[in-house]
């Protein structure tokens, strides 16, 4: 095994296998503690796009409420399902059935569109023209930004769906869907997120979907694949210490290297600068 490929792994605390009801149940206990730890929280909040990861933390999030609830014998605590479609999103109907599937306490929408044209105005009179991936990351922010806010009006926590397969490329905005309070899919990788939502029962569709941060608006639907240049089947090997070829691995090192940055705390004058 390489060695970087090793000090990956450790980092980011891949298994090589899983049991998909384990660790499901480590991470319902994982939510269960912290919301019963932290005794002003009355809610989990929670963005669902319709895809794997969403649909995976918003099952988990709703069955830890719903086991809290249950053992209380009150409703104390509620999953708040947040849709934050930028106008129409195009894939709506997998939203819908990822809802469907998640059976949420709560679900609110709130449309970005009018808060990331109104920053993209204001941006654009003092510097210019900004280009639709910046614009894109103001998407990924204005989303979390919301959250926030639904967080701070309903005592909630903020979850993300941060799991290794994103981590070791920084396939992720840096205080957009890179910010969180707590991360339940955290160790795992995509195919270990796909066994755990097919052993719950998911509709197949929503885990075998073609993964897309669908953030530009003159390249919608782009694959996260064709953006990394490797494939997720590559990354998960690489994750749990399997063989791949040399221009895969590389690919995914290089990411791993250059996002750094996002997977750090701001750099202090007491850090170490990166080589």
């Amino acid at each position: 095994m390489r060695a970087l490929q090793k000090e990956i792994i450790k980092a980011l605390k891949v298994q090589p296998t899983i049991d998909p009801n384990q660790e499901f149940r480590r991470s319902v206990e994982f939510v269960k503690a912290y919301l019963s730890k932290h005794s002003f929280l009355k809610s989990a909040v929670l963005g669902i796009s319709g895809g794997q990861d969403s649909t995976l933390a918003g099952y988990i999030c709703q069955t830890a409420v719903n086991e809290l609830n249950a053992d209380q014998q009150e409703e104390k605590y509620q999953f708040i399902a947040v849709r934050l479609p930028y106008g129409e999103q195009a894939d709506e109907d997998d939203c819908i059935d990822a809802i469907n599937f998640i059976k949420p306490s709560r679900v609110v929408r709130v449309n970005i569109k009018a808060a990331v044209d109104a920053s993209e105005i204001a941006v654009e009179k003092e510097i210019g023209n900004i280009s639709e991936f910046v614009k894109g990351n103001t998407k990924a922010r204005e989303r979390m930004k919301v959250q926030y806010d639904i967080a701070a009006a309903c005592d909630g926590v903020v979850i993300g769906t941060d799991h290794a397969a994103e981590a070791v490329t920084g396939f992720f905005t840096k205080y957009g869907d890179g910010a969180a309070d707590i991360l339940p899919l955290y160790r795992l990788n995509k195919r270990q997120g796909r066994s755990m939502l097919k052993m719950l029962g998911c509709p197949e569709h929503l885990y075998t979907k073609v993964p897309t941060a669908d953030l530009e608006t003159d390249k919608p639907q782009v694959p996260d694949e064709v953006a990394l240049g490797v494939s997720y089947e590559a990354i998960d090997d690489y994750l749990e210490g399997k063989g791949v070829n040399e221009e895969q691995a590389e690919t995914i090192e290089n990411w791993y290297t250059k996002t750094r940055h996002k997977r750090e705390e701001p750099v202090t004058v007491f850090d170490k600068w990166w080589k």
